[in-house]
């Protein structure tokens, strides 16, 4: 059997944005009440996932054995375009320190931005996260996608779609609006669109270092021919 690709996400947004709760309505399908925005990743979480069929041993565990205030990592395997793919997902805290963060931003090769619409605060986040991101991951150009939850809240909305969409475009990077709690959105083709994001680089990147190769080898040729030939 062909070995599934890797693909590393990490989740990244302001504390109480909803992150915690994006993930686990990707991989179970529910929603978990997020009744403290700096507990993201306690007891409600390992509740979604202590008897769920759908998430791997592995990230059981580290729901299981995480602390409060902590990241977690979830490993979640899905058919994406007829592909089977691995995906190990970041769930940050929101509230790492610098070296915490730039740690997470150097091991993720794709990354979701999230912030919450009845929050500009979280939105007006966003932006300087890209630019860190950029600063950690130069000089490749960072695969993103910018998240707005909390669509059913648009009662109380301070950000609209436009504006997001605007950003989006500054990212240059895809955009989606969703609700983790009611499921509205493709919550699931965020995740998958990512990866594909990811693997579409890494061919790009996979044959730009096989021309560079390419390159080096006639030129050695070249330059041997050229002493040869003197």
């Amino acid at each position: 059997m062909a070995k599934s690709a890797e693909v590393k996400l990490a989740i990244f947004g302001r504390a109480g944005v909803g992150k915690s709760a994006l993930v686990v309505r990707f991989l179970t399908k529910r929603f978990i009440w997020e009744y403290d925005p700096t507990l993201e990743n306690t007891s409600a979480v390992c509740r979604a996932f202590a008897n769920d069929h759908h998430i791997g041993l592995m990230a059981r565990l580290h729901c299981l054995a995480k602390l409060p205030f902590c990241e977690s990592t979830y490993r979640h395997q899905a058919t994406i375009d007829d592909e089977v793919v691995t995906m190990e997902i970041l769930d940050t805290a929101g509230q790492e320190d610098t070296i915490q963060r730039e740690g997470h931003m150097r091991w993720g090769e794709g990354f979701v931005l999230v912030y919450d619409i009845t929050d500009r605060g979280s939105f007006e986040e966003v932006l300087p996260l890209k630019n860190i991101l950029d600063e950690i991951k130069k000089p490749k150009n960072v695969t993103l996608i910018l998240v707005g939850n909390k669509a059913d809240l648009d009662h109380s909305r301070q950000v609209s779609t436009e504006e997001g969409e605007k950003l989006a475009t500054e990212l240059a990077c895809a955009f989606y609006e969703c609700s983790a709690c009611t499921g509205e959105g493709n919550i699931t083709e965020i995740f998958y669109e990512l990866c594909r994001e990811v693997r579409r680089r890494r061919m790009v990147q996979g044959k730009t270092r096989r021309r560079s190769s390419t390159t080096h080898v006639k030129q050695a040729i070249n330059k041997m021919l050229t002493k040869i030939s003197s």
